[in-house]
């Protein structure tokens, strides 16, 4: 039988699309509302929206079980090929769909190129979960990811939004961004997190107990992602109440480049993992990881670098909103692949 979303998470994109036009709402009809959000502010860093992403990175971080990464070192051609997609080729399909449909707004494009540097490493596991991919081996994959991202997302960002750029002839951005600003802006939006689900991880399990951690912690913090996600989008949609009739163009922008590198990402990884003798739950796990993108990441960064009020954090937002529908209908492929190539 089919595994189902939650109530919460099968209708994520309606959660979405109310908090985008609460956020208008609140924009366009109440005055001086920009200001007063801005006014929570330490030099560019919004408090309550530094703390709502941190919070929103923290629970998928806290259900990654470290200790599983090891055992991804048993299957080195999955592995091999899972790093080569989904580090290599990813983030340069990415680029290329980016520069080719959003040229002309420097802005999407720049946020469409920082949105395929990083694996998902939340939404994911729910994927996997209703496809009835490998646990084990997802949360392996989640585990590299998720340090891979800690160390090496800045040098990423870096090299395709200062090196890469100008390679392919766009210039006049004026990006001038360094490493050390995005690194900081990583460590404290994925590094806070990160440690901070390590340590509470390790110390609940040690001192209450698997089972507290398992049947009554992690579903209490599990809701946080969400209802943080929704927070940022309502805090920087009511800073573009302005923008409303712009928006549903300015979403399709972003859409088209996102759905064609799901797809691509999905296929490719799935057929590579078949090719090299993965079975039905190993090549799912490994396409549903190849295809998803930390968008939380994104949206962090995005504004750390560029400012809540950029289109690099606009595109963010928008990330989710085209994933969660994409990769349901993903899901529903991966059965009818099932059927087709394994019996």
């Amino acid at each position: 039988m089919k595994k189902r979303l939650g109530f919460l998470d099968r209708f994520l994109t309606l959660w979405i699309f109310l908090a985008m036009l609460i956020g208008v709402g609140i924009g366009y009809f109440i005055p001086n509302s920009a200001e007063f959000i801005n006014s929570f502010s330490s030099g560019t860093t919004n408090i309550p929206l530094a703390i709502g992403l941190i919070l929103m990175m923290y629970p998928p971080l806290t259900k990654i079980d470290f200790s599983k990464v090891p055992q991804m070192f048993e299957k080195p051609k999955l592995l091999s090929a899972s790093f080569f997609i989904t580090w290599i080729v990813g983030p340069f399909l990415m680029f290329l769909l980016a520069t080719f449909f959003l040229r002309d707004e420097p802005e999407y494009m720049t946020g469409l190129i920082i949105i395929g540097l990083a694996p998902c490493i939340a939404m994911v596991i729910v994927w996997n979960e209703l496809a009835e991919g490998n646990r084990e081996l997802t949360a392996g994959l989640i585990g590299i990811n998720s340090l891979l991202q800690v160390f090496f997302f800045s040098l990423y960002a870096y090299f395709y939004l200062e090196v890469m750029l100008p390679l392919f002839g766009i210039k006049g951005l004026e990006l001038n961004i360094t490493i050390a600003e995005i690194a900081s802006t990583v460590g404290i939006y994925l590094g806070i997190p990160f440690a901070l689900a390590v340590v509470s991880r390790y110390m609940i399990k040690k001192y209450i107990g698997d089972k507290f951690f398992n049947q009554q912690f992690i579903p209490f913090v599990s809701p946080i992602t969400l209802i943080a996600l929704l927070f940022t989008i309502v805090v920087m949609f009511s800073l573009k109440g302005e923008m409303i009739v712009d928006l549903p163009l300015d979403v399709l922008k972003i859409a088209i480049p996102l759905v064609i590198f799901f797809a691509i990402m999905f296929f490719l990884m799935f057929f590579v993992a078949k090719k090299i003798g993965a079975n039905y739950k190993d090549a799912v796990a490994l396409s549903f990881t190849a295809s998803g993108n930390n968008f939380e990441l994104a949206i962090a960064v995005s504004i750390g670098v560029f400012g809540i009020n950029s289109g690099q954090a606009f595109a963010g937002v928008i990330g989710p909103l085209v994933e969660v529908p994409a990769l349901i209908i993903l899901v529903n492929v991966a059965f009818w692949l099932k059927k087709k190539f394994y019996k």
